[in-house]
């Protein structure tokens, strides 16, 4: 079982085939590098994939339950106009908590765009009223139809033609997240396995005398396994460390005025990033093993 474990570069304590790998060098320190700087992007990939899920649910649900009504009308015929919608509205099967919004409330909608300045009461605005879907839905066809009838002026805003391209973005700035996760864990076993071979190759003078001696290739290329191993999750908590930091250091979505959404984690999403050495270590682990197998095979 040693003698497995030892082939696959999983003991940590062997200090005979540690003396392989010298312990100073330009991969020493690469290697380490590599690992925190790869984890740091990591886990602002990993909070850009997270917030975009929360973004694209957020979205979703709150587009799909609630729908708007634009009434243009008159200032004369505007409150007779509202109030007929209301009345509509509250007769309607899967309608539910009609109501008009006040000024101030337009106002707070036009804020983003215009300013607190807006001087809302001398514009021409169209009066909105909003309501929730209830369970089972309300036929949009059907109550475009009575709107025409008995408020020529409202139009129902179903938000179809904005829900599907906001979720759109939100599902494909995930995927954009996830993708990133993926390249950074390829550049990292890319650059681990580079210095893997730099470090075999300064040393194939150390590894034909350990031939000689009888050293196994499995006992020599478990040692390079374990120092690259041990040195990419050394710098893979690093790296995590410092971008959880970096996370913490970002404004909340309140303080960024709550236009997108935080860029972090929440609840659970705190310890996801905890995984991230560990997958560290087992790219480092098997680019490490595939590059020392190799290289070996090369120097016979």
């Amino acid at each position: 079982m040693k003698a497995l474990l030892q082939r696959l570069g999983l003991i940590w304590s062997d200090r005979a085939s540690d003396r392989v790998v010298p312990p100073t060098g330009h991969t020493a320190w690469l290697t380490g590098f590599t690992a925190g700087a790869m984890t740091f992007l990591a886990v602002f990939a990993l909070a850009l994939s997270l917030a975009a899920g929360r973004l694209a649910d957020r979205w979703a649900d709150a587009l799909t339950s609630t729908a708007t009504i634009r009434i243009s009308a008159p200032p004369d015929q505007m409150a007779a106009q509202t109030r007929a919608v209301l009345d509509l509205l509250a007769t309607t099967p899967g309608v539910q908590g009609p109501r008009a919004l006040t000024a101030d409330e337009q106002r707070a909608l036009l804020e983003p765009w215009f300013g607190p300045d807006l001087p809302v009461d001398s514009l021409s605005l169209p009066q909105l009223v909003e309501f929730t879907e209830a369970d089972g839905g309300y036929d949009a066809q059907g109550l475009r139809l009575r709107l025409q009838a008995e408020a020529p002026g409202a139009v129902l805003d179903d938000h179809t033609r904005w829900r599907r391209p906001l979720t759109v973005a939100a599902e494909r700035l995930r995927l954009l997240g996830w993708l990133s996760l993926a390249l950074i864990g390829g550049a990292l076993a890319a650059m681990i396995t580079l210095a893997a071979n730099s470090s075999l190759a300064a040393n194939a003078q150390v590894i034909r005398v350990l031939r000689l001696v009888g050293a196994q290739d499995g006992f020599i290329a478990g040692a390079f396994v374990r120092r690259f191993t041990i040195r990419a999750a050394a710098g893979a908590v690093a790296g995590m460390v410092l971008g959880v930091l970096g996370i913490l250091l970002l404004p909340s979505a309140d303080a960024a005025g709550g236009f997108l959404t935080g860029l972090g984690f929440q609840g659970w999403g705190w310890l996801v990033p905890l995984a991230l050495p560990p997958v560290a270590a087992l790219v480092a682990w098997a680019a490490t093993r595939q590059a020392a197998l190799s290289k070996l095979r090369e120097l016979k």
